[in-house]
């Protein structure tokens, strides 16, 4: 459950952040005075309708997408004050992500795609780093399999060791299950919270799914670009 009396510095903490964007339509209101703040180690279920911005809060965080206005402060870096090279410097060491469409890259194997943030980082052992977390997701056997050779399952698989390779302080999951069957997205869940468990990252995850959100320790609900709720819950265990 949620410690709201922590004295621990959050390791994510937003301050009045707002986002507009330009379209035809004019300028759109997406983020509208959000106040977030997470405490290291937690495990916070975002929730909420399509389009109420619950993705763009993720990007946010992530340091892709720059608010107009507000602070955003990830693992006691203002991210407002790093320019894209030290986003992506701040990103490499501190920020794993999980898209709902994978994201690997197709060109590289299993391993070659884990191994690239241990390489980016300097890790003269990341081909071995990278064998040992694609064990640990359970494709030893795949370690030479491009994507377009693996299941759904398999491939959210790879990018989980990738998020997870470099150690990251913050892992951002947007809906990790969206493309894979019920059976398979529940196995790839138990796996993301057994490895958060195991790391003692912090977990934010971005999800349609009320009873994954409840394996959360915490749930936010998005609603028109503001925090509409937020509410520390009893995690429910894995069935």
């Amino acid at each position: 459950m949620t410690n709201l009396m922590s004295t621990h510095t959050p390791i994510i903490r937003l301050q009045d952040v707002h986002l507009k964007l330009a379209s035809q339509a004019g300028e759109v209101n997406i983020l509208r005075g959000v106040d977030l703040a997470v405490e290291p180690g937690e495990a916070v279920g975002l929730v909420g309708p399509s389009g109420s911005g619950k993705s763009t809060l993720m990007m946010v965080m992530a340091g892709l997408e720059r608010p107009s206005a507000g602070r955003v402060e990830v693992a006691g870096t203002d991210l407002n004050r790093l320019d894209e090279d030290g986003l992506a410097t701040f990103r490499r060491g501190n920020v794993g992500i999980v898209f709902q469409s994978f994201h690997l890259i197709p060109t590289m194997t299993a391993l070659e795609n884990v191994a690239v943030p241990l390489e980016l980082s300097g890790r003269r052992d990341a081909l071995a780093e990278a064998t040992r977390l694609l064990g640990r997701v359970n494709l030893s056997e795949r370690l030479s399999h491009y994507p377009g050779q693996l299941s759904g399952g398999e491939q959210q698989r790879v990018a989980l060791a990738r998020a997870f390779a470099a150690g990251p302080r913050l892992l951002l999951a947007d809906e990790p299950t969206g493309n894979l069957d019920q059976a398979t997205g529940k196995a790839v869940v138990d796996l993301l919270f057994e490895l958060q468990d195991r790391s003692g990252a912090t977990l934010v995850l971005i999800t349609h799914d009320p009873a994954l959100a409840a394996r959360c320790g915490r749930v936010v609900r998005v609603e028109d670009g503001r925090i509409a709720s937020d509410s520390a819950i009893v995690a429910v265990p894995a069935s």
